[in-house]
């Protein structure tokens, strides 16, 4: 058998000093994590952090940056996350739209919020992401090529 990571995308969006999170329905139990989801075959970077957010939240979202890549081990699961994460905008919020399965809720959380909350957040991931943000951490979304 031939070992893959699972590839994925999330979003990280701060609006006035909070971050929109999703607050999600897990094997696990009831988890915090930024929108973020897997890439379909066929889908670039792009198109997949634009959809996960839109499934995720009901908001339109847009990159701007590449935050950072994450690389994560499942401890319990031996599964291994390559995650892309996007730094970006959002607008059109439509509160009236289906969320995706397992999805209760888009929430905006402050950084100390985010950070008092670590005992609930899906993975490592989330935390790194917004201490990335935070620190400035930011590479030009022409570092990705689609070809």
């Amino acid at each position: 058998m031939i070992w893959k990571p699972n590839t994925t995308v999330a979003a990280v969006v701060e609006q006035a000093g909070k971050f929109l999170l999703v607050e999600e329905e897990t094997a696990e139990g009831i988890r915090l994590n930024q929108p973020a989801g897997h890439v379909e075959d066929g889908e670039s970077l792009l198109a997949a952090v634009v959809r996960e957010t839109d499934e995720e939240t009901a908001y339109d979202f847009k990159p701007e940056h590449l935050l950072g890549v994450y690389h994560w081990r499942h401890p319990q699961k031996h599964i291994t996350y390559l995650r892309f994460a996007f730094t970006g905008t959002v607008a059109n919020h439509r509160a009236a739209q289906k969320l995706d399965d397992g999805i209760i809720r888009a929430v905006w959380m402050s950084a100390d919020e985010i950070r008092a909350s670590t005992a609930i957040h899906r993975s490592p991931q989330v935390l790194a992401c917004i201490e990335h943000f935070l620190s400035g951490q930011r590479f030009p979304l022409s570092v990705i090529t689609h070809l």
